[in-house]
């Protein structure tokens, strides 16, 4: 299973009503600090979202791929958005 799989159904816990993943990979590979683990820009949607502060949305999507950070992680881009702002 690919990383971007894996990703997703760990995002599929917070009920995203639009979730969209671009892998950038390849925009960064070996640069510095890399270890091999792969770049992902994360746009998700979702009523869990609602009342929370930007941290704490980015918490909560954090938390949900926590496994795959930092092996198969390397960096993640997040817009977190509650269906209002969506």
């Amino acid at each position: 299973m690919t990383t971007l799989t894996q990703l997703e159904q760990a995002l599929t816990t917070l009920n995203p009503i639009h979730l969209h993943i671009e892998d950038d990979s390849a925009l960064h590979a070996g640069h510095a600090g890399n270890n091999g683990g792969g770049h992902y820009r994360v746009t998700i949607t979702s009523p869990a979202f609602s009342g929370l502060s930007l941290i704490q949305r980015h918490r909560l999507v954090y938390d949900a791929a926590a496994h795959l950070m930092p092996e198969a992680i390397h960096a993640l881009s997040i817009k977190a958005l509650t269906p209002e702002e969506g």
